[in-house]
């Protein structure tokens, strides 16, 4: 029996060495999952409960391994679930591939259940998609498709999902002989695909040529004759494998080194020179290092105002540098680069080896906020307690809102592990999906095992949260902590800061999460700590489960987090009469 497209897929992924596709499961792409069934274990079909958790899941499996993540979907409200998933990949440039069925060729524009042909005032999926992803494709020929798929996955690689749109019919047919292998990288796309943008080479502004390298270690050399260099380095070292090459350069530089909200496990986190993290959930000592710094260097991040909120006076009146896969969103001298762990040693080479007199900081200042005095447990003793117990190498995924603030600000990650927050498109419910594709990758790890954790609040939760279930029909060896505090608890405080505090839409009955969850899934190690003093015992009972665990903590819908822009609107209105 000849090759379907669909065979022709799997196989692909398969010679990839990618080990699941992520979706679920519909009518206009079961044949995806019949090819799967046929190829055997190895890409495993994982069905998740919601689509954008499925993307969620490759978003995060793709981090994890440095890799690539596939995503499979449906048509109609299928594939549109599917488009927050895809545009945080975007924003974050994870790599990840979409396969996306469609209704019938001969259906299209002729009024067919989940039309998106774009034909007789449908919606047209291929430009829908072309905003999320760096190439997007209508497959109508098998013999095109080799092409195709391999110009999306040279996009892809280039950071951000690539989508294949593919009709049910087509998904059917056989692939010609002459084509059974896959085509090289970049071969032609096709005429009815969107290509990924070319990449530009950066240019400092005005004009010249193309920044190297070369001249960002002749400006460093500069720079450090009249001030140390402060590094702020982003989550772009972690998917070149750059950790080593990093702590080399703060060495050679005598730096002191800054992180992204989203990069807290490029760096050891009592590492020489650590100031901390960047930006609206940052501290102290970040923002001092720059004030009498003679340059900053930016790695592998564009520094968004996440990452830079508190900072812009320091960086305006500084050299600022940059090697990235993108310019920064602020001015600067910046060298393209897609491999931070080669660039890095081209300026290490010039550089020279160093070495490092910054002292090694085992604390950093955590931000003054105002005491809480509510039910339920503290973020700050919650999160410091958390780091305390993780295990070794745990990879921590963070959710959205004030208990993502408290894990950014507060967490120390630990050493080998991975510490994700979705600050791309900030999509609450995002860290239930991807530490679920994470733990996929991770649990076999050539290092050794990883136990993942998600922390989330009780609002992600109720958007996402029943992915647990995923979790379990897998025995994935992750642990799920949730906040309750029976709010959508930042638009909470939103509400108080900046609304006079006359209302609340944000406020929600009370919950038993912890309770639920053992009732729904009976086995499952599932507790609810109200109490501090039983906080310690809750977390070495969750995290010594070898499968899932569930951690359910009370806490204040009032606490205000560690988070500038809060804390900002509060001083001021001290100050106003």
């Amino acid at each position: 029996m000849p090759d379907r497209v669909v065979d022709y897929l799997v196989r692909t992924v398969a010679d990839r060495g990618i080990t699941q596709i992520f979706g679920v499961d519909g009518a206009n792409i079961e044949d995806l999952y019949d090819a799967i069934f046929d190829a055997g274990d190895s890409p495993a079909g994982i069905v998740a409960k919601h689509e954008f958790s499925a993307a969620t899941m490759a978003d995060g499996y793709a981090r994890s391994t440095g890799g690539m993540g596939v995503v499979a979907a449906t048509s109609g409200g299928g594939a549109m679930n599917l488009v927050a998933g895809l545009a945080e990949s975007y924003t974050s440039r994870v790599p990840v591939l979409a396969l996306i069925g469609q209704p019938p060729t001969a259906l299209e524009g002729h009024g067919a259940f989940q039309d998106s042909s774009g034909l007789a005032e449908s919606i047209d999926a291929t430009a829908l998609f072309a905003t999320v992803s760096r190439y997007c494709a209508r497959v109508t020929d098998p013999a095109e498709l080799p092409a195709q798929l391999a110009a999306a996955l040279t996009a892809a690689e280039s950071g951000g999902p690539a989508v294949l749109l593919i009709p049910k019919d087509v998904q059917q047919q056989a692939m010609p002989d002459r084509l059974g292998v896959p085509a090289p990288i970049g071969a032609g796309s096709g005429e009815n695909s969107t290509p990924a943008p070319e990449r530009q080479s950066t240019r400092r502004p005005g004009a010249g040529p193309p920044i190297d390298p070369h001249t960002i270690a002749a400006e460093l050399t500069d720079a450090r004759r009249t001030g140390k260099v402060v590094i702020i380095a982003g989550d772009q070292i972690a998917r070149d494998n750059a950790r080593g090459e990093l702590a080399a350069l703060v060495a050679a530089l005598d730096a002191a080194i800054g992180l992204a909200p989203d990069a807290k496990d490029v760096y050891s986190n009592t590492g020489p020179g650590y100031c901390g993290v960047a930006g609206s959930m940052g501290h102290a000592e970040l923002a001092d290092a720059l004030s009498a710094a003679g340059a900053c260097l930016l790695v592998g991040t564009r520094l968004p105002v996440t990452a830079r909120a508190g900072l812009d006076a320091a960086l305006a009146v500084l050299p600022v540098l940059s090697i990235g896969a993108c310019a920064p969103y602020l001015a600067a001298t910046h060298a393209t680069s897609t491999d931070l762990a080669e660039t890095i040693a081209t300026l290490l080479a010039d550089l020279g080896v160093g070495s490092t007199t910054s002292p090694r900081r085992a604390e950093v200042t955590p931000m003054a906020v105002p005491e809480a005095s509510g039910p339920g447990l503290r973020y700050r003793a919650v999160v410091e307690a958390i780091a305390g117990a993780l295990p070794e190498a745990a990879d921590v995924f963070a959710d959205a809102g004030n208990t993502g603030a408290s894990v950014v600000h507060y967490l120390r990650v630990p050493e080998r592990g991975r510490f994700t927050v979705a600050l791309g498109m900030g999509g609450m419910g995002y860290a239930f999906g991807a530490g679920i594709g994470s733990a996929f990758a991770r649990r076999g790890a050539s290092d050794g095992p990883h136990r993942t954790v998600v922390i989330a609040g009780d609002g992600s939760f109720f958007m996402h949260g029943m992915e647990i279930h995923t979790a379990i029909e897998h025995d994935l060896p992750i642990t799920f902590v949730v906040f309750n505090n029976n709010a959508h608890a930042m638009c909470v405080t939103r509400e108080q800061l900046y609304y006079r505090n006359r209302y609340s839409f944000n406020r929600f009955q009370p919950s038993h999460l912890g309770a639920g969850i053992a009732a729904m899934f009976p086995g499952l190690p599932a507790r609810t700590v109200s109490d501090a003093t039983r906080l310690s015992d809750a977390l070495d009972h969750s995290f010594a489960a070898t499968g899932p665990s569930f951690l359910e903590i009370l806490c204040d819908p009032d606490e205000v987090p560690p988070f500038l822009p809060f804390l900002s609107a509060l001083e001021s209105s001290r100050s106003t009469p």
